[in-house]
């Protein structure tokens, strides 16, 4: 395999994304990074700013989801690997839901979160080929199982 290509899934208010992609980067890893829409209003929007407003939220909702899933289940089915990422601040309904998607499919998983969400993640955490708790674990799991290479201090 020439390029792998990384789908990064998950919580949208930090910056683990961009510390794995600068990782990466740095490690020289012949990789692609592919994830959802990351702006939170457009994502939300994005059904009724395309395809007409809806009276109800909950139709709002469901025809924002639908327009989102073109974009995301195609990304997920044409990945290599899968990093699904659960943060502090928000419940991520839609990570769970990746990451269940993907191991679906059999596509390798690897799951980022901290260590105080281990008991409410065990059955997202079983699925997962890994489970990380930094983005420079994820780095060191990417170069591994694209190189071999174990990183040196």
């Amino acid at each position: 395999m020439d390029t792998w290509s990384i789908y990064l899934s998950g919580e949208i208010h930090t910056d683990w994304r961009q510390q794995i992609e600068t990782g990466a980067r740095a490690a020289g890893l012949p990789v692609t990074f592919s994830a959802p829409v990351t702006n939170h209003e457009a994502s939300d929007d994005c059904g009724v700013a395309i395809l007409g407003s809806e009276e109800k939220n909950v139709w709002k909702d469901h025809k924002g989801a639908k327009v989102n899933a073109i974009r995301t289940r195609t990304l997920i089915e044409n990945a290599d690997i899968v990093v699904v990422r659960f943060g502090d601040k928000y419940r991520q309904w839609n990570a769970a839901f990746d990451a269940g998607y993907a191991a679906a499919l059999n596509t390798p998983l690897i799951i980022l979160h901290p260590e105080e969400h281990t008991h409410a993640l065990k059955e997202v955490d079983a699925a997962a080929l890994a489970v990380a708790q930094t983005p420079s674990q994820v780095v060191a799991l990417l170069r591994y199982v694209i190189e071999g290479q174990l990183a040196t201090a």
